[in-house]
């Protein structure tokens, strides 16, 4: 079985080490924002620290769970059982997170997310986690499909999160302290 699994797993490990490594960076980049945003005088309100909570914290979290199901993948399995049941955790863990999201988000009363806030924040993520469940539990069964389920799930919160920190940016230089943040999407 370990062969299998090498070839199978072995076939995407360019692609798992380059979402892998552009996702830890990003992640960092992500610090420089908050940094930014802190030095704003925005983070004192209680409505600041839930629009932090709200925005940019998941962009974070789309970021690592990225590098996380690119580090699994990319590692050397003996079987895929370990990857399935490891992803399938990462997937609905993330789609219980997202969840928590779109309530944080409900409450905001100084601003009124907008059709992008709600399809990029909420939706989308939910969206790439689900395919990265639908790709855990796939892998035991049809293991080249769901590598591509998992693929997508991948890809698609890299692009969420490089389009929510463009966002969070945008308003971080452009917005006010005392404006509500606007959808450059």
């Amino acid at each position: 079985m370990a062969e299998s699994t090498s070839s199978v797993l072995g076939a995407w490990s360019t692609f798992y080490i380059m979402t892998g490594s552009s996702a830890a960076a990003l992640v960092g980049l992500m610090f420089v924002v908050i940094t930014l945003a802190t030095g704003s005088g925005r983070t004192n309100s209680r409505e600041a620290r839930l629009g932090t909570s709200t925005f940019s914290t998941p962009t974070v979290v789309h970021f690592g769970s990225a590098l996380l199901v690119s580090a699994i993948l990319a590692a050397p399995w003996p079987s895929l059982g370990g990857p399935a049941t490891l992803l399938g955790l990462a997937g609905a863990c993330g789609a219980v997170y997202v969840s928590r999201v779109f309530v944080r988000t409900k409450r905001l009363t100084t601003y009124s997310a907008d059709v992008d806030d709600w399809i990029w924040y909420t939706i989308l993520p939910f969206v790439a986690y689900g395919a990265v469940l639908v790709g855990a539990i796939g892998l035991l069964k049809i293991p080249e499909g769901a590598l591509f389920s998992l693929a997508a799930g991948v890809a698609l919160l890299i692009f969420i999160g490089i389009r929510n920190a463009w966002d969070i940016v945008t308003y971080v230089t452009i917005g006010g302290p005392d404006e509500p943040p606007k959808s450059e999407g």
